[in-house]
């Protein structure tokens, strides 16, 4: 046996071990049984994973079970204050402003992580295609990735919704795709170290190349940080809906997101600021819920890479 084929059979002997748990689920479930240690010794971040459950399932049960709905106007109810029977009060079409609230709330969410998961998954594709391919496709990938970074997404994002009308998938749509840069940076960065791990070599001796290579060995050990950046990236997606329903170019009536009841509150907000304060404490909380729970991912993969490297 010469000292090629050598050098192969063993390689391909390690296959097994070096390629991650059948190729994926081993680093991505460490990962997560690692994130469920956190929430149980950190309780500043198993209190916003709270938080933000509870909002979420409040958004999801109490308009369901509320007998006010989010769109009839009650003429007799028109701007009235917090009580038993409107807790946040009425808007001045005599909505229940708490319903509204909520529905604004599954908007806003929706729309920042449906719009974060486009961003993702174009993204990791792209900057895992560029990192692993190298050399020209690189560098023209990487080149295309910084002309678009000096496209105003804004006028991008209003441009789309004249176009394609001022519909909600429009905005999902619209804000992801713009959205996708930062996360090809850094798939494409981890990317260019993962091929030079031992378990990638091994695979190539195995006969695996190419896009099989790609999204069956080097995506699902992408999936940590991605995860990491995507939940740093919702508060950002949902601030950017609320910016772009502030300038009436996000959802429309009689659909509303957290960003368009501010946009109605601060317009009669010194006759009833109930109508500006209520949604926007809700937008700030779930703001500060999700980047709470990304600082303490982030702070969890460094903690896991500290550990690796020691």
């Amino acid at each position: 046996m010469t000292e090629a084929s050598q050098v192969a059979a063993a390689a391909l002997a390690q296959v097994p071990a070096a390629t991650p748990a059948a190729t994926a689920l081993g680093p991505v479930s460490g990962f997560w049984s690692r994130v469920g240690g956190a929430l149980r010794a950190d309780r500043r971040l198993a209190l916003a994973t709270l938080v933000l459950l509870a909002i979420v399932l409040a958004s999801l049960l109490l308009p369901l079970l509320s007998h006010y709905d989010y769109y009839t106007p009650d003429l007799t109810q028109i701007s009235r204050p917090p009580s038993w029977h409107h807790l946040l009060g009425t808007d001045p079409l005599g909505r229940d402003l708490l319903v509204r609230i909520m529905w604004g709330c599954r908007i806003s969410l929706a729309v920042g992580v449906l719009a974060s998961l486009i961003s993702v998954v174009i993204g990791v594709c792209w900057g895992a295609i560029a990192g692993y391919a190298g050399g020209i496709i690189d560098g023209l990938m990487m080149r295309a990735v910084d002309v678009l970074y000096t496209v105003p997404f804004v006028p991008f994002v209003i441009i789309l919704a004249v176009l394609f009308g001022r519909q909600l998938w429009v905005l999902f749509v619209a804000i992801g795709v713009v959205s996708w840069l930062d996360i090809a940076r850094i798939a494409r960065g981890q990317t260019l170290s993962l091929r030079q791990r031992e378990f990638v070599d091994a695979a190539r001796v195995a006969g695996v190349h190419g896009l099989r290579m790609i999204f069956r060995h080097v995506v699902p050990n992408l999936l940590g940080i991605v995860a990491v950046y995507a939940t740093l990236t919702i508060p950002t997606l949902i601030l950017f809906e609320a910016f772009l329903s502030f300038l009436g170019m996000g959802v429309q009536p009689p659909l509303s997101s957290l960003g368009a009841l501010v946009a109605d509150g601060a317009s009669d907000m010194q006759a009833h600021p109930n109508l500006l304060i209520s949604p926007a404490i809700f937008l700030a909380v779930i703001v500060y819920c999700f980047n709470f729970i990304g600082d303490g991912l982030r702070d969890l993969l460094d903690a896991r890479g500290r550990s690796g490297g020691a």
